[in-house]
């Protein structure tokens, strides 16, 4: 044991769960997770650990809801906070990385205004804008919207 009282095991244990939440990061999240990790390794390695060892690791990775999913309630619940336009973007982008399109998201983050108020919504959707336009995604088309029936 060393003078913090943990074994070489529980290192292990450590250094495991956070690889295997970076693999998991890197899959969802790709250049923009790796972007955040590398933005908080000078202020708070910590942070950066415990975001991949538990958040990718361990909630992530789980099995019972798939990646696409995951981030349709992430971008539900950072609208709903709000102020979390950077997070929106990170996970705009993973939103797309695992399958959903402009146009399901730009949905989604319509429908959150009904529950988060417009304000929260606008803001969550220019955050969708930006990851749209850096990925030459733009003109979002909704079809509903040009149907006037």
């Amino acid at each position: 044991m060393t003078a913090d009282n943990t074994t070489a095991h529980d290192r292990q244990d450590r250094q495991d769960r956070f690889e295997r939440g970076m693999d998991v990061l890197a899959r969802i999240d790709g250049e923009a997770g790796k972007n955040v990790m590398s933005a908080l390794a000078d202020v708070s390695p910590e942070l950066a650990h415990q975001i991949a060892a538990w958040g990718f690791a361990e909630i992530y990775s789980r099995p019972a809801l798939p990646p696409r999913d995951r981030q349709l309630l992430t971008l539900g619940m950072l609208t709903a906070l709000g102020g979390c336009e950077p997070q929106l973007e990170v996970h705009v982008n993973a939103a797309l990385n695992v399958g959903l399109t402009p146009q399901e998201i730009v949905e989604a983050l319509l429908h959150a205004a009904a529950y988060c108020g417009f304000p929260k919504a606008i803001n969550a959707t220019l955050a969708a804008k930006r990851v749209f336009a850096e990925r030459g995604l733009l003109p979002v088309r909704d079809d509903a919207a040009a149907d006037p029936r």
